[in-house]
């Protein structure tokens, strides 16, 4: 039986995300970030005796919240491997896909995974625990150039190379192991009044690049578009510019990228049909009751 989820995720825009796949009963959906299971068991309550739910997740910990339900599959996998995997378990097409991209509460909690600066632990980040490349390899391992331009890109921190060179300096010295090393080498960069902020993209950026998050989203993306039905609905969630300017260059435009692609009369070819212009954020209730949902932004998408 499934935990409770709350003691490992608290799902974020819940209901408007739900709503926004449209489910049919007998339909075949896929939960991509399975998480603490919030959001499968809400598309389970919508489904019929014959309708089926897919849950990916690459980390071993959610397994330990998986719905006994004989219409839910698990996939202890990458959603980068997405149309993979539907073949394998003998799905071609499927009527929603639903994406929550934000990073579980779970992992902030668990010290020993290094995702958070408020515990010290293993420099880690690994999403996959079996997964070879830790946050400690690229801070030790990385030639200064690609360490800045990892800081640059996926936490857009202005003081990048200035950052990539200090760790430099410090790594010459002795190994950074732990979050805690890795704090006393970077906090002098940070003024005390915005420390916290960036610190948070220190550290977004290093877990991007660990869990290789650009690509396997890219290759999600590029695979929903081939696995959705007519008809068939996209709803991601995304919790910073990078991902979401991806999410909506996919819904706008057909690809990652944004490059549009006009017929003669310039209407914009694309698989795509936005259900709402405008992006849906969370109330003031659901940001008091849940911080970490203070950032989400949820865009649906209906395929042509």
């Amino acid at each position: 039986m499934m935990e409770n989820g709350t003691t490992y995720h608290v799902p974020v825009l819940l209901q408007q995300s739900i709503d926004g796949l449209n489910i049919c009963a007998e339909g075949i959906y896929v939960d991509v970030t399975f998480g603490g299971g919030g959001h499968s068991k809400e598309i389970l309550k919508r489904l019929g005796k014959h309708g089926r739910l897919l849950g990916f997740d690459q980390d071993a910990d959610a397994e330990r919240n998986i719905v006994d339900d004989k219409r839910f599959t698990f996939v202890r996998s990458n959603f980068r491997y997405l149309k993979n995997f539907l073949r394998y378990y003998g799905v071609e097409q499927v009527d929603g896909i639903l994406a929550d991209l934000g990073v579980s509460s779970h992992h902030f909690d668990e010290s020993e995974r290094g995702f958070s600066f408020r515990a010290d632990g293993p420099l880690d980040m690994r999403m996959n625990k079996r997964a070879g490349m830790t946050a400690a390899m690229v801070v030790n391992g990385y030639a200064e150039e690609k360490l800045a331009d990892v800081f640059y890109l996926y936490g857009e921190l202005k003081n990048s190379r200035k950052l990539a060179s200090l760790i430099c300096k410090a790594r010459a010295q002795q190994e950074i192991s732990t979050t805690g090393e890795f704090l006393e080498v970077v906090k002098p960069l940070f003024d005390k009044d915005r420390e916290k902020k960036e610190l948070a993209k220190v550290f977004q950026a290093l877990r991007i690049e660990v869990n290789q998050e650009m690509e396997a989203l890219k290759e999600m993306l590029q695979a929903a578009t081939e696995v959705l039905k007519p008809g068939g609905r996209l709803a991601v969630i995304t919790y910073h510019s990078l991902e979401d300017r991806m999410v909506k260059n996919l819904m706008k435009t057909g690809n990652v990228e944004g490059k549009a692609d006009k017929d003669f009369y310039g209407r914009v070819n694309t698989p795509f049909r936005l259900i709402n212009n405008k992006v849906i954020t969370p109330d003031e209730e659901e940001v008091a009751r849940n911080p970490r949902s203070r950032s989400a932004k949820l865009r649906v998408a209906e395929k042509n």
